[in-house]
């Protein structure tokens, strides 16, 4: 049952645990609606998609999920990425809306099932923290500028959040702005946002049922052209196929990899989360197939894209979950009103779905510690503000592409330009320390022990070459032996096997012997199976720096008088 945590999960059920999931499904129902319907919206596809993605989804996760708390649905993270892609090639109709979005999700579920199966769980961790900030923020800003129109009650034909912001700034200027539509936005943002301090109530739906009795009551659809959601269309979702056509393949696939690329470093960091507190471990791999799965099931079920939601997951903790019984509850529920009630939604304005999704939007929204990585680290702060800029002017999924770019050249280039030393005895200090930093410290004539901090391969070759050579050029003295100090070299390849045999070569050609100390064993193991130890030979590969000093002491006539050794009128061998 490792694939299906759900089973496992309802073979050790305790009955005292039914009343909690029971209550918590029923109070996350009140907060899946609203938030369904508004992200649905939001995501270029009709409100009542909202719910068939909330529906099955919550069902899916619920048996192939391992964390017992997350609650997933469609998000506001996810509602750019999507509507990036079903905008411009939907052309307005509705059904094909709902068809891009739904091979969207079954392209992610397929990807972070498979990703799941390799196991590759941790490819989000290549994704520093502010990187992700930076998007993240960079994604608020497109949601929110996306909801501004339907806040107003303005309708603009513009793609892209720089040119749908300038578009709405100009409708606004024209007078376009329906007041009333706008009045009754504010106060359902304003009133979500007051009670948002307020853990217990749900102010989402405060706020939403206040702005559906205002615009029923005074008739506010009819008489000041406010629109409304309307009629939901009875019944159950069904299976299908999202069929596309041969265009859309391309930019459906690169929509439906940000997707999962973007829901699971989400649903990860929220599941890590709240695992910690709750004292139990979430297999990250298993999470990407349960992620998988929820999407899957969301695409055949006529839903979209679904992730993690940090909104609605601690309202179900608040209100007693113990386990995915409340997701079943919950899905339950929407399914009730699906079927019973499709009506009681029908005086929804569209201005108070976008103060929803604005609302969560702001709350993506990170600043403090963006603060805190301003003062102790300028240069990452800066990539952050480079991907919101991304996002916010190429859009969501070339953003994301940018994150990503930018993230690998973060991962490479501490091991591509690493910090390399020559290394000193400083007086009264133990072992060999970095000359910058201690410059008092003194070098052994015709010795220079030389550390390289990273793994050694194709990227930084050539450069640990050169620093080397650096190194040997700064020598007070003539060179005779050069001693790599190796320890914090974690890993070799072939191509910088190959320029450790040029360098030897360039050496021994100077009449400089290169040596090698600290060696750690599986780098060994590689230089064997590259043929470099017995190229070598075993005695120049010494376990220690102190080692290396004294064979270097032992072979060459130095004058050389170490600070533990020293006492007057007596000359001593170097001893660590």
């Amino acid at each position: 049952m490792g694939w299906i945590p759900g089973l496992d999960t309802a073979r050790h059920y305790e009955l005292a645990w039914l009343r909690h999931d029971i209550v918590a499904g029923l109070v996350l129902t009140a907060i899946l609606v609203p938030a369904g319907v508004a992200y649905a919206v939001a995501s270029g596809v009709p409100g009542v998609y909202g719910l068939y993605a909330t529906l099955v989804p919550l069902l899916a996760y619920a048996l192939f999920g391992p964390s017992r708390i997350l609650v997933l649905g469609p998000d506001s993270s996810l509602a750019a990425v999507i509507l990036a892609v079903v905008l411009p090639l939907s052309g307005g109709d509705p059904m094909r809306a709902v068809a891009l979005a739904g091979m969207m999700a079954i392209v992610s579920g397929v990807v972070c099932i498979a990703a799941g199966v390799l196991r590759l769980g941790f490819i989000t961790e290549l994704l520093s923290k502010p990187i992700r900030y930076g998007y993240m923020n960079g994604i608020a800003l497109t949601v929110l500028v996306s909801q501004l129109p339907k806040l107003f009650g303005i309708s603009i034909d513009a793609e892209g959040p720089l040119s749908s912001l300038w578009a709405f700034g100009e409708a606004v200027w024209d007078g376009k702005t329906n007041w009333v539509t706008f009045l009754v936005g504010a106060a359902t943002l304003g009133t979500i946002l007051l009670l948002k301090r307020y853990e217990r109530l749900p102010g989402v739906l405060i706020a939403v049922i206040g702005a559906m009795a205002l615009v029923g009551g005074l008739d506010l659809a009819s008489s000041a052209g406010v629109a409304v959601l309307g009629s939901l269309p009875q019944g159950l979702p069904g299976f299908a196929i999202p069929w596309i056509g041969f265009s859309d393949i391309t930019p459906v696939l690169l929509g439906g990899c940000a997707v999962a690329l973007v829901s699971f470093a989400d649903t990860s960091v929220l599941s890590r989360s709240y695992a910690a507190r709750t004292g139990t471990y979430v297999d990250p791999n298993q999470e990407m197939v349960g992620l998988g799965a929820a999407n899957l099931a969301a695409g055949f079920f006529q839903g979209f894209p679904v992730s993690s939601s940090s909104s609605r997951t601690p309202v179900a903790e608040a209100a007693g979950a113990k386990t995915q019984m409340t997701g079943v509850v919950g899905a339950c529920a929407v399914a009730l009103l699906l079927v019973a009630a499709p009506d009681l939604l029908r005086y929804l304005p569209s201005t108070a779905l976008a103060a929803v999704v604005i609302a969560a939007a702001i709350g993506l929204i990170e600043i403090t510690d963006l603060r805190r990585i301003y003062r102790i680290q300028r240069w990452e702060w800066w990539l952050s503000i480079l991907c919101l800029v991304g996002v916010a002017v190429l859009g969501a999924i070339p953003g994301i592409g940018l994150a990503i770019v930018i993230a690998i050249i973060e991962f490479l280039w501490d091991g591509w330009r690493p910090h390399a030393a020559v290394l000193g005895r400083a007086d009264g200090v133990k072992g060999y320390h970095d000359i910058t930093r201690y410059p008092e410290a003194r070098l052994i004539p015709g010795l220079v022990l030389f550390r390289w901090d990273a793994p050694l391969f194709f990227a930084n070759a050539e450069w640990f070459h050169d620093r080397v050579l650096d190194a040997i050029a700064a020598s007070p003295t003539p060179v005779r032996w050069l001693v790599v100090a190796a320890e914090p070299m974690t890993s070799i390849d072939v191509t910088a096997a190959d320029a450790l045999v040029e360098l030897d070569e360039t050496l021994k050609a100077a009449g400089i012997e290169l040596r090698f100390a600290e060696l750690k064993d599986p780098v060994k193991d590689k230089l064997k199976r590259f043929g470099l130890f017995a190229r070598f030979g075993e005695e120049r590969f010494c376990p220690t720096i102190g080692e290396a000093v004294n064979d270097y002491l032992q072979a060459h006539a130095v004058e050389w008088i170490d600070w533990e050794d020293r006492a007057p009128g007596s000359v001593a061998d170097i001893r660590r």
